[in-house]
């Protein structure tokens, strides 16, 4: 009995010399790789002239002191047979997500658990197959970290034995921290931590600037979508493609892409999308190029808020500003047969556009007009009025004007 007491006696001291003499250099490993992570991101801002910072504003830039209390190791349960969703995002869009795993652990005692997420778009790229997306909110946001929550990226490699690592202290801003004009997603209500997570980056303090816009022109039209704007009868409307086909529901679904003011086959989409709208079988308000099954930034919308009502068109529109003010309408979609809805939208907007001469305007719209905006640039993001119904089914919203049907909403926390 001795002897096996003085093992483990020894046994001990040498667990206890080791930790003291080996832990302090573990530590300075991690502490040093994780400020090396940190400087890369910094020299990447530095260096990139499309990044959302400046050289001059990396001062503003702060985190938390590394803390090894923050890397848990979680549980993972596998989420099976999820539907793909919509995550909004900053500008008021979305962006199309599946919930992929829920991760289990504890953080100074306290039970917590967070949904991780992938993308739907990156997981078509061989570089991002794997990638998995956690986004969070915590008791630090709108104070020591930004309001709009922080990010930290995983892999499906990171997973072993049903368990995988999260290292808060890796937790970043997303670019609309910085500047505006990004598409930043918003994280959901079931990853709203009701503790502070001291850890990762801090809130940037610095000015925020606008997103750097492309030097280079749109890409041109593609072979296929010159094909569709030459076929049949150039004279007569594009059709209106519906989401009860498969093909045409992938096309509605997709993200368009700027379109050159100068290419020369614009004036006949321009002419054959408006043809369209304004048929007289089945007219509408507005029409997005998606809807005639062509994936670029050209609208046609009828302004409400000007003499005569005219039909308008706008190439490559983006919405800029959002009220929080919200409005309750009916709406339909030509690409939607037979649905109808009561859609929250933004009151007032504030619309970025290019016309057909190429110049650029910026102009302040409100009310059904504004409506009628929102719901075609929706279009070019790939996200339908029924997306906007059943997201605001999970939403909360304060109705302050029963007889013009205005709301605020309400941000909604995790009980």
């Amino acid at each position: 009995m001795k002897r096996i007491f003085d093992l483990r006696l020894k046994g001990l001291l040498y667990a206890v010399c080791c930790f003291i003499l080996i832990a302090p250099g573990q530590a300075q490993t991690y502490r040093d790789s994780l400020l090396a992570s940190r400087q890369a991101k910094l020299d990447h801002f530095a260096k990139d002239p499309t990044a959302p910072l400046k050289q001059t504003d990396i001062q503003y830039l702060h985190h938390y002191e590394p803390d090894s209390g923050y890397r848990v190791q979680a549980t993972i349960e596998l989420l099976l047979n999820e539907l793909p969703f919509r995550m909004p995002t900053s500008d008021g869009t979305s962006k199309e997500y599946i919930r992929y795993a829920k991760a289990r652990f504890s953080i100074d005692g306290e039970a917590s658990e967070l949904t991780i997420y992938r993308s739907t778009d990156l997981f078509v790229s061989p570089a991002y197959r794997n990638h998995l997306f956690l986004p969070f909110t915590d008791e630090t946001n709108g104070g020591e970290t930004y309001g709009g929550g922080r990010y930290i990226d995983l892999s499906v490699t990171d997973i072993h034995d049903g368990r995988i690592a999260i290292d808060f202290n890796t937790a970043y801003n997303p670019y609309c921290a910085y500047s505006g004009g990004y598409r930043c997603p918003v994280p959901p209500a079931e990853n709203q931590l009701p503790i502070a997570i001291k850890a990762g980056e801090k809130n940037y303090t610095g000015p925020i600037r606008q997103r750097p816009q492309p030097s280079v022109p749109p890409k041109p039209l593609t072979e296929a979508e010159r094909d569709l704007i030459l076929a049949g009868d150039t004279a007569q409307l594009l059709r209106v493609i519906q989401d009860t086909v498969a093909a045409e529901t992938r096309i509605l679904r997709s993200l368009s892409n700027d379109i050159d003011p100068k290419d020369t086959l614009l004036p006949l989409l321009a002419n054959r999308m408006y043809l369209a709208v304004t048929d007289s079988l089945h007219p509408g308000v507005g029409i997005a190029a998606p809807q005639v099954g062509i994936n670029r930034n050209v609208i046609w919308v009828q302004r409400f808020d000007k003499p005569d009502e005219p039909l308008e068109l706008y190439l490559n529109p983006k919405i800029t500003w959002r009220s929080k003010l919200l409005r309750k309408g009916l709406e339909g979609c030509l690409s939607i047969p037979d649905t109808m809805g009561q859609v929250l939208r933004n009151y007032t907007i504030r619309l970025s556009y290019q016309d057909i001469a190429g110049t650029h305007h910026e102009e302040m719209i409100e009310g059904f007009t504004a409506v009628v905006f929102q719901h075609e640039t929706d279009h070019l993001y790939g996200i339908l009025f029924t997306d906007r119904l059943a997201e605001q089914e999970a939403n909360a919203y304060h109705l302050i004007n029963a007889e013009v049907q205005l709301y605020l909403e309400q941000r909604l926390r995790r009980q």
